[in-house]
């Protein structure tokens, strides 16, 4: 039994992160909480008592009412109600749903992107290789929330252009990546085999060097979901993200800042601990990750 775990653990790449993962108990307990995140996202309209972003649900009479609170219909408010009346328990589930979708969908378009555009350079070379990287240098040399800043300027506030910006300001990450790890592979002797062989350049991209590309891709992608979970809440707090009609742990946070002073700390306050619950759990995991792909790393 213990040659199978040891031979999964070694031969798969799936074995090694999974076996990684369990090997520390932290690391568990913040892939556990992810999961409990992302399957309240994706039930939370069945698991809260209101749609919150229902005007005709709303009652103006039961704002900033304290966690514990009971409506005049029932209805009891376990995490309090903010200035609009809105539970703040349902208005948190359906921010949730929001920045996890944002930092997910924004996370693997520019995994994509990045990828695709990082295998090219390394495999052509010359000067498709220069443009790109030049490309990709100067988008690495400012700030990520500034470029996003400037983008949204212009574009405007929506869902989508902040998924839009989000996503221009991420593959450059991934494409300088995949190029490190394309490089070393494109001169072993199975791609030079393949090429012999004639098989086509998509194929060689896809079938043979994607595949020695995923360890610091799959860490990548992990840290950048938080990362652009984290922007996301910056910029809705910030006024320049999400319009008010969206739900945004953001937004939240920002809806109850100008009355932590006055008492109603539950608006702000609830919904910033959730954001860095969910932002600190993917952290530790992507941070175990790459400690598993990369054993050197926890030698320092």
């Amino acid at each position: 039994m213990n040659a199978r775990v040891s031979s999964f653990r070694d031969d798969t790449l799936f074995g090694r992160l999974v076996m990684g993962i369990a090997e520390s108990p932290k690391t568990v307990i913040a892939a556990i909480v992810c999961i409990i995140l992302l399957f309240a996202a994706i039930v939370g309209p069945y698991l809260t008592p209101q749609d919150p972003y229902d005007l005709a649900v709303l009652d103006i009479l039961d704002s900033k009412l304290p966690p514990g609170s009971e409506s005049m219909d029932g209805l009891i408010y376990w995490l309090g109600t903010d200035g609009q009346g809105r539970d703040m328990f349902s208005a948190m589930i359906y921010g949730l749903r929001t920045s996890l979708g944002v930092g997910v969908f924004s996370g693997v378009v520019a995994l994509v992107v990045g990828t695709v555009l990082g295998l090219i350079a390394a495999y052509f070379g010359g000067r498709i290789d220069a443009l790109i990287m030049r490309i990709v240098d100067l988008m690495l040399g400012f700030p990520t929330i500034l470029v996003a800043l400037m983008l949204l300027a212009l574009l405007g506030q929506g869902l989508w252009k902040v998924i839009f910006a989000l996503i221009l300001v991420q593959w450059a990450t991934f494409a300088r990546a995949v190029r490190s790890a394309a490089l070393v592979e494109k001169n072993k002797d199975y791609v030079e085999a393949a090429v012999t062989l004639g098989i086509s350049t998509p194929r060689i991209l896809i079938g043979h060097i994607l595949p020695n590309c995923l360890p610091p891709l799959i860490v990548i992608g992990t840290l950048q979901v938080a990362h652009a979970i984290s922007a996301e809440a910056t910029l809705s707090f910030l006024g320049i993200g999400l319009p008010i009609t969206e739900p945004s742990l953001g937004l939240l946070i920002a809806n109850g800042y100008q009355l932590l002073m006055s008492g109603e700390y539950w608006i702000s306050v609830y919904p910033g601990l959730l954001l860095l619950v969910l932002v600190f759990s993917i952290n530790m995991v992507g941070d175990r990750l790459r400690e598993v792909l990369n054993p050197r790393l926890g030698e320092r």
